[in-house]
């Protein structure tokens, strides 16, 4: 008697240990993805807290009184009144007008000439373009506060000492602009410059009605660094200006540097809070757009 071998049988149990040897084999891939998962929300998590410890601390300087500054009672009295003398210790509305209208005046300046600068680059040839380019990318290399100096001789022939218009000045061009703007411009298709053409607009039309719409998260992206940037400089700021009147917000803050009492610390961390409330909050309500505009511009 002779037996016949069932292929079907042979087919299921080939396929059932090439199944298990694909399910083990997939086991260390997934195991190693799961380490590492595990090592990337650990690192997010250390370095959260080791940004929101500072914070806290600030918060619990603020609302309680000076003696609890340094002293963590859970029973300490709160109170409102840090933010209401670091207030009127200094004139905080002037200061929030000087800031806002630096921001706005550099912002304003650094995205016409970046997106000028960023099309010529991207979209026209001219002899020395490579070199010019080259030119641009190497003030990107070069550490702001090296031409401190020379900035100030330069604001102070100019008769600019002691104004918004010093102090923005030299932010107008800005580098990173040109090379973000300049990669966002090379990706748009130039067939769209055709038909652009063929409706009748000239090159200016062109940029301001293709070029300038299809890179949007771009422009969002870099107002966010430019405004928290220049929000938080104090360094320039604090050479160039001697006078309440032209003071943003971070040089206004060296009044509570020391009083003749010494250091308080509640009222420099309640005038600390105030300052970087308008960026916290404006983070808070457009963290969406924050993250999305970085994530765009970065696969532009």
């Amino acid at each position: 008697m002779t037996t016949s071998a069932n292929p079907s049988s042979a087919t299921g149990t080939s396929n059932a240990s090439a199944g298990a040897g694909k399910a083990s084999a997939s086991l260390p891939a997934f195991c190693a993805t799961g380490r590492a998962n595990l090592l990337d929300v650990t690192g997010a998590w250390l370095l959260g807290l080791l940004w929101l410890l500072p914070l806290l601390y600030g918060v619990w300087s603020a609302i309680h009184p000076s003696a609890y500054a340094t002293r963590f009672v859970l029973d300490a009295p709160l109170t409102l009144e840090n933010f209401v003398h670091a207030w009127q210790a200094a004139p905080f509305g002037r200061y929030l007008i000087n800031t806002f209208v630096l921001v706005t005046v550099i912002l304003v300046a650094q995205i016409v000439l970046a997106t000028l600068a960023a099309y010529a680059f991207a979209r026209f040839t001219f002899r020395g373009s490579e070199v010019a380019f080259m030119i641009v990318l190497l003030q990107l290399m070069v550490m702001p506060d090296v031409l401190i100096v020379e900035n100030y001789r330069t604001i102070a022939w100019m008769g600019l000492r002691d104004t918004i218009l010093g102090i923005a000045l030299p932010y107008f061009a800005s580098a990173f602009g040109i090379f973000l703007l300049r990669q966002a411009f090379k990706t748009v298709p130039r067939e769209l410059d055709d038909a652009a053409r063929v409706e009748g607009a000239n090159a200016w039309q062109v940029l301001w009605r293709v070029y300038v719409p299809l890179a949007r998260p771009v422009y969002v992206a870099y107002a966010l660094v430019s405004i928290s940037h220049h929000w938080n400089n104090f360094l320039w700021p604090l050479i160039v200006t001697n006078s309440v009147e032209t003071r943003p917000l971070t040089v206004g803050l060296q009044v509570f540097a020391a009083t003749d009492q010494g250091i308080d610390w509640s009222l420099i961390t309640a005038a600390t809070l105030m300052t970087a409330a308008p960026l916290f909050i404006a983070f808070l309500l457009f963290q969406r757009q924050f993250v999305q505009s970085f994530m765009r511009a970065g696969i532009r």
